[in-house]
């Protein structure tokens, strides 16, 4: 009995379990096709975009097109700054896996002459830097570009752009003034990236390159290619016209700018800037030492010429024509001002000069040791002297002294396109003083009689700079307006009364010291700029030797305007730590850029009259 019962139970489970195998396949089958349901929702909907970017990537390759940066031309259109087309081997790593690399690498280093090791360096920086191209090699032959294309669909991953590289066809000329180009790093393109630049991008460092970049630059071009599986071009799906960047005309001349260039030639350093009085348009701005922008186009350098670029005492990649320097008694005519606008010493005031004039515990000399007897402001500028000069600053005292300087524009940037290049100089002042003149600490470092002396001849507690100093000139050639130096045109009135204002000068203080500056030339300090010149229109100016504050030798300065009764020009010439004066030194390389200027204006007269 017991196991009928055992037997019928046993059949009874045995009957459960068959009648409960379809519903646990029933729900397998659900569970099978939730999974995959799941799934097909993931991939498609939460992440299609995805998915969908990389199979777009895989069949649709973008080719881009660099923009071609603008021209910089002079202001007779000659070329400056230009651009060289050049090739490029690069590789997209999306398409090269690193089992594939290896391989290709070889290839590429056969097929192209280039190590191997060169390529894996920049694969493996680069890697890191750009995932999506990765640029292995520049500046290829035409032969090898050849080879390549001959072999390119065996090479996936693999290919040659077109690159646009700055040129600069004068080498040195101007490349202050004109600045230079570089490849914008990692860092600037998380910025960079939403004005429309690429990793690749290369960006104005210096210069008007970079004070004009959005002029300059243009804006990215490119083609979609539909591409198989091998990599071949299926076709076309659109094309977007890369935009040029637009030409700049600079207010340059050429011309003036290889004679300020050759003028500085056997200089230790210096500066020669060439300014129009009228508007403040700069013909000519050179340094010395100087560079070869194209240097910055270059893809390979070496380490000896990174150092003698970047690390030399020289300095070469420093503007002299914007760094502020001890002026020496090319400052005299703002203390002459200083003097008449205070009403302390008028236009017509004679004062007694001698061998030395005593102020604090310090003896100031007069620089030929005698002194020039009683003279008014005309022959003191004349004659350059110190003690009479000496007597006005210290009489109408270092506020006066400041006001006039500041009215002529020093201690503070000029307003030139490149003003982030550009030192605002120093006039020594007790406010300046008592904060601890830039390197001691507040209180400590008061102004003391010894500062107001210096500081009326342009020494110790005066840096101006080149820059500075032809824009104040241009106030005494232009009857009283100070100007704004400026580059490039740009279709802007210069003359307009915010890019040129009245300065508040008495006509009577103006006349004096142009009077003054006229006969620095017709017999005093500066009588030899007419040598050898016999056509060249009056000019007035003035000598200046400054002692280097810094403790280096002393600096030689000469300024002047041409002509003297309706100026054009006015030149400033600096030549840096050259003992020996101003008339000696600097003198001479103005005369060559007046005597360039003069053959212009000669040449123009004659063209017009034919």
């Amino acid at each position: 009995m017991t196991a009928r019962k055992s037997q019928f139970s046993a059949n009874k489970q045995g009957q459960i379990g068959l009648l409960n195998q379809p519903l646990v396949l029933l729900l397998l089958v659900l569970c099978f096709f939730s999974a995959m349901g799941v799934r097909l929702f993931w991939l498609q909907v939460l992440q299609g975009t995805f998915y969908r970017k990389l199979s777009d990537e895989n069949r649709i390759r973008l080719v881009s097109r660099p923009p071609i940066r603008g021209r910089l031309l002079d202001r007779t259109g000659k070329i400056l700054a230009d651009n060289r087309l050049t090739y490029a081997l690069s590789i997209q790593p999306r398409l090269v896996s690193k089992e594939q690399w290896p391989l290709l690498r070889e290839k590429l280093s056969q097929l192209l002459d280039i190590s191997e090791e060169s390529l894996n360096d920049r694969f493996t920086k680069g890697i890191n830097r750009d995932p999506f191209r990765i640029t292995l090699a520049r500046d290829l032959t035409p032969e090898q570009v050849l080879r390549f294309k001959e072999r390119d669909r065996t090479l996936k991953g693999a290919q040659i752009d077109i690159e646009l590289v700055r040129f600069y066809p004068y080498g040195t000329l101007a490349s202050h003034v004109l600045g230079y180009t570089q490849a914008i790093t990692q860092d600037e393109y998380k910025v960079l990236d939403e004005k429309g630049y690429q990793i690749r991008d290369r960006i104005g460092r210096t210069g008007v390159e970079a004070a004009y970049e959005p002029y300059l630059r243009g804006q990215w071009g490119g083609e979609m290619l539909e591409v198989d599986a091998a990599g071949t071009v299926q076709r076309s799906l659109g094309v977007k016209p890369e935009e040029a960047g637009r030409d700049l005309v600079l207010t340059l001349d050429w011309n003036l700018q290889v004679a300020a260039e050759k003028a500085l030639l056997g200089k230790k350093a210096g500066a020669i800037v060439v300014l129009d009085p009228r508007n403040g348009a700069i013909k000519a701005m050179a340094s010395r030492p100087t560079f070869d922008p194209n240097f910055f186009s270059k893809t390979f350098t070496r380490q000896k010429e990174y150092d003698d670029l970047f690390l030399s005492p020289r300095m070469p990649l420093f503007s002299r024509a914007v760094n502020a320097y001890d002026p020496g008694s090319t400052w005299k005519p703002v203390t002459a001002m200083a003097g008449m606008e205070t009403g302390m010493f008028p236009a017509d005031v004679r004062l007694k000069t001698t061998s030395c004039l005593k102020y604090g515990g310090h003896c100031f000399r007069e620089h030929n040791g005698e002194g020039f007897g009683t003279i008014g402001y005309e022959d003191a500028l004349r004659v350059s002297s110190n003690t009479f000069f000496y007597q006005v600053g210290v009489g109408v005292g270092a506020k006066a002294l400041y006001s006039a300087a500041t009215a002529l524009g020093f201690d503070s940037l000029t307003g030139i396109e490149i003003s982030y290049e550009e030192s605002k100089g120093i006039v020594g002042n007790e406010a300046w003083a008592a904060k601890g003149r830039g390197w001691g600490k507040p209180g400590t470092t008061p102004w003391i009689p010894e500062d107001i002396a210096s500081a009326s001849i342009g020494q110790a507690v005066v840096q101006i700079t080149p820059l500075q100093l032809a824009r104040a000139y241009a106030v005494f050639a232009n009857g009283g307006y100070l100007v704004t130096p400026h580059l490039a045109d740009m279709n802007i009135d210069w003359t307009a009364s915010n890019y040129r204002q009245k300065v508040d000068i008495q006509p009577s203080t103006l006349a004096t010291i142009r009077r003054g500056l006229r006969k620095v030339v017709q017999s005093g300090t500066g009588s030899r700029v007419n040598l050898n010149l016999p056509n060249l229109p009056p000019v007035a100016g003035k000598t200046g030797t400054a002692e280097d504050s810094s403790g280096g030798s002393d600096h030689a300065w000469f300024v002047c305007f041409a002509p003297y009764e309706q100026p054009e020009i006015v030149v400033v010439a600096f030549a840096q730590n050259t003992p020996g004066g101003g008339s000696v030194h600097a003198l001479p390389m103005a005369r060559q850029i007046l005597k360039e200027w003069n053959h212009l204006q000669v040449k123009v007269g004659d063209n017009s009259n034919s």
